[in-house]
Formats: structure tokens, sequence, C-alpha cells
């Protein structure tokens, strides 16, 4: 099992005021306010379900040509990312990260197979919120129901 013990948190929390989904971290609720007393194995389980929303979203919008090209430019361009991942997690960090700087995706060993967005950071905003409906309809699922039953 990979370790990683760090939060997911990214600063930017809306639990704060009220979401049950923070639109920062996409954790739910509870998993930001437990998430200390968590043991490492609920950790990676929360972290596992984000990279697999992650990697269902990027592999829709984009296609790594070259796994060595982008492992290489992020670490060059000094580009947060988790090596234990998979690499579709990398390129959604460096969306996270730089879309606003870069000036073609493809130096990175990434080619775009979503044309319909006008920059990057119109891509990396439509992958956020992606992300975020996406852990909502997961969290409304399967935490937070209505028993649908009669007395």
């Amino acid at each position: 099992m990979v370790k990683r013990i760090k939060t997911p948190c990214i600063g930017i929390c809306s639990t704060v005021f009220g979401d049950e989904v923070c639109r920062g971290c996409k954790r739910f609720q509870h998993e930001v306010i437990k998430w200390n007393a968590y043991s490492d194995h609920e950790k990676e389980q929360v972290w596992k379900r984000l990279e697999s929303l992650k990697v269902q979203i990027m592999r829709s919008k984009v296609h790594i040509i070259d796994i060595s090209l982008l492992k290489n430019s992020l670490d060059h361009y000094r580009i947060n990312h988790y090596d234990q991942v998979d690499p579709y997690c990398w390129v959604f960090d460096l969306l996270k990260q730089a879309s606003e700087t870069i000036p073609d995706i493809g130096k990175f060993g990434v080619k775009i197979i979503q044309e319909n967005f006008k920059d990057l950071s119109s891509l990396k905003e439509a992958i956020e919120e992606e992300l975020f409906v996406l852990s909502e309809a997961h969290y409304f699922k399967y935490f937070k129901y209505e028993p649908h039953y009669r007395a």
C-alpha cells in the first residue's frame, strides 16, 4: 500500500461555509473534519477515490503521448506531483498549478483530445467543475441518503 500521510487539502476549504463536499480538495465534510483521526488505511481510501475520479476525467480530456517527457518536464519546472499515482493525475496537477503559464502542453508530452477549450485555464476550470460534480454525486449516492421506508 502506498502511504500518503499528508492531507489532500489545498487551503481552499468550502466546508466551513456549509458545503458537504469541499470545492478545494473535493473531500467530504466528514473527511475534512475527521482527517487527523483517520487511520492510514482510511486516508488511503480517500486518496484512491480522488485519484480514480481524476483519472476518469483526465482520460476523457487529454492523452499522454510521452510519460518520460511528462515526468522530466514536471521535475524540470518543479511542478508538484506524486510519483506513486497514475500519470493522468500528474497532468491534473500540471494544469492545476501551471495552466496560466504553460504556452504549449504538448511540450510536456500531453495532447488535448477535447479541443473545445479556448485555453488551458478553461480546461482546468472544466476539470475542476467536473471533479466537484462527480465528488458531490458520489457523496449523495453513498453517504447522504434519506431512508425510503414507511413507518
